[in-house]
This record gives C-alpha cells, structure tokens and sequence, in this order.
C-alpha cells in the first residue's frame, strides 16, 4: 500500500470498486445488445464478403442503407407523429406513411425516367452510379446503423453520400446548405416559441379537437414527402440513377417493408431524441413543430438540387424550439443548463457524424486525397 492508502484506508478498494461498476456496466450493455451486435459483426463480414460483386454488392449496400437511413432520420419526419398518435394502431400509422412513400416515389420514377431521388443525384460528382465497390461504401450505412442504435442522430447525408462522391467541392457545398438549414432552423424556431409561446400553450390546454388530429396526419404526410423529395437519395445512391421496372418493385417494396417494422417498433431507439424534448407529446405542439419543419425543407428544395442533410436542420429547429420555451417562460438557470446540455448533446451527436463520414470520404475517395493535399502542402 502507498503512504497515502497507508494514512487513508478507505482509499484503497475504490480503483477496483469503479473498474468493477464500470465493467458491470459494459457487461450489461453487452448482455442487453447482444443479438443486435452478432447482427453488426455478420453485417460487416457480409459487406467484406461481397464488395468485390458490384451486382451484388449495390443491393446489399441498398438494403443497408435503406434500413439506416429510415431508421435514423425517422426521429424528424415521422417521430413526433408516432409519439402524439401512440394511442393509433401502427399499422394504420404504417399504411399511411406508406402510401405517401409508395405515390411519392412512383412519381419520381415516372417522371424523371427511372430516377427515384428527384435528380437530387444528378448533382456532379454524385451523377455516375458505381461501377465498383470499396469495402469502406458498403461499412457506411452499417456503422450508421450502429450509431442510431444508440441514440445518436448522425447526418445520413453526410455518411452515406460523402463515401461516393468524385469531388470535395460537392461535400462542402452539402455542409454548407446543411448549416444554412440549421441556422434558419434555429432562428425561425426561437423567434416563433418567443412571440407565441403564450398563444401555443393556450392551444395545448384540455383536450385536443380531433380537428388537430387531422392537421397532423395532413402535415405530417406532406413534411413526410418533402423528407423524402430531400432524401431518397441518400438510399439510392448505391443503385443505377435509372431504375428498370423490378429494380423498381425491389427498390419501393423493401423501403415500404421497412417501414412497416418501424412502425412496429415505435421508432425504435432512436425515437428517445424526441421524448426527452418537452410537450411533443400533446398533437398540437407535435403539428406546429411539422409545420415549421416541413417549410424550411420546402423552402431548400426549391433553391437548388444540392443534397443536405435534413438531421441538421431538424436539429436546429428542436434546439431553437427548446430555447424559445425557456426564456419565454423566464425558467430557472438549472432549466436553461439543462436545455443547453440537450443542444449540446444533439449538436455533438451530428459533428461527429460529420467528421466520420469525411473521414471515410477521404480514406475511399483518392481524388479527395489529392485535394486536401494540395490544399495543406501547396
């Protein structure tokens, strides 16, 4: 024992008391996700297994991608519908959502030749479909689907579009409409809980007019569209720009499926970044919120065909609502650290998604290499 354990006794047993919480802990974790993580190792052989089989491989990676990208970006469009309708059956839920997905799509598909983003994928650099496949392409969504797993709502644009695209031109014009987003977002969101928070919350008393209702299923079936017009591309950037009749049927049928398990799940873990922010609830708060929402992605779609990250602005717009309530309502200053903790978190969350997903656009892409080279030693 040191001097010090030696004069304070009481010492000595904490190291190997935390070290055992700590490992009970992780041990519980472990225990808790175990099948989940067995999936994560398969997954990650499988997309070792198949990369070097492009035909293969663009479906595995779609597949992939597909469930990830729902999977984490439903806390923007359809969470707050799934918590202030979870006294609806899911499948109505599903049925409704899914409609919307299946004419949105088809639409798309129809119009544009076989294209299903909206040519959101005919910006340059993303224009060409992949011929061939790094492992790293078909990681992506994978590690995406770890990190939604537990709770962080990274940016699906960022991590998977940034893997294939030819130029770093395209990568920083999406992270400059990203935060554009974010901070109109959090702007209009501020300014909106500021000047009517006493009016909303008069609107949120008693019970809810099933007129309410309406609005929200109305809204949220249009926000639903808009998210899908910003970011079907973001699945389909694995797949040919235009897609034959059975890819088609493969490509809406998955998605649709998919969506159907969501709906089972209630959102699943990711759902959690909504439930911890306050009154969403109640259906009026949940429509007012999807109305905003729905507006600035509006607004973004018409400006231009660059993609961007929807999670940045739904980011914004929570991070601006949460402020607005506070100092409207003059809270304590343990409310306002508490909601900057809640920014900060969710900020956090998505800059790291950021500096993942260039991370791996860099490592795949050596057209990217030779850029920031040039840039730090020219």
């Amino acid at each position: 024992m040191t001097k010090t354990q030696k004069k304070r006794p009481h010492l000595a047993p904490l190291q190997p008391y935390k070290f055992r919480k700590r490992y009970n802990q992780f041990d519980l974790i472990f225990q808790k996700e175990k099948k989940f993580l067995y999936f994560i190792a398969f997954s990650l052989f499988m997309a070792g297994m198949v990369y070097p089989y492009p035909h293969i491989a663009m479906w595995v990676g779609f597949a992939f991608a597909g469930y990830s990208a729902i999977a984490n970006d439903s806390i923007q469009t359809i969470g707050t519908f799934i918590v202030s309708n979870e006294d609806k059956k899911w499948y109505w839920q599903w049925l409704f959502m899914g409609l919307i997905f299946l004419g949105t799509v088809t639409y798309s598909w129809y119009a544009f030749d076989g294209d299903v983003t909206y040519q959101r994928l005919a910006t340059p650099g993303l224009e060409k479909a992949p011929e061939s496949f790094v492992y790293l392409q078909l990681a992506s969504p994978i590690v995406l689907l770890l990190l939604t797993r537990f709770r962080i709502p990274v940016s699906t644009t960022f991590m998977l579009l940034s893997v294939f695209t030819a130029t770093s031109a395209t990568v920083l014009g999406m992270i400059n409409k990203s935060l554009a987003g974010y901070v109109l977002a959090f702007l209009s969101a501020l300014v909106i809980y500021l000047l009517l928070s006493k009016v909303i919350k008069r609107f949120i008393k008693g019970e809810a007019h099933v007129l309410w209702t309406v609005a929200q299923w109305l809204i949220s079936g249009f926000l639903w569209y808009i998210w899908l017009v910003q970011d079907l591309a973001n699945i389909a950037v694995y797949l040919p720009r235009q897609l034959g009749g059975f890819e088609f049927l493969a490509f809406a049928g998955f998605i649709f499926l998919g969506l159907g398990f969501l709906f089972y799940m209630k959102g699943d873990k990711i759902q959690h970044i909504i439930n911890e922010k306050s009154e969403v609830r109640d259906v009026r708060s949940a429509t007012i919120i999807d109305l905003v929402y729905a507006l600035i992605l509006y607004y973004f779609k018409e400006l231009n065909n660059m993609p961007m990250s929807t999670t940045w602005v739904f980011v914004g717009l929570l991070a601006g609502r949460e402020l607005g309530m506070r100092i409207r309502a003059q809270d304590s200053s343990a409310a306002f650290g508490k909601t900057f903790r809640l920014i900060g978190k969710d900020v956090l969350s998505v800059t790291i998604g950021l500096i993942i997903s260039v991370i791996l656009a860099v490592a795949i892409n050596p057209v990217m290499q030779q850029e920031l080279l040039d840039f730090f030693f020219k």
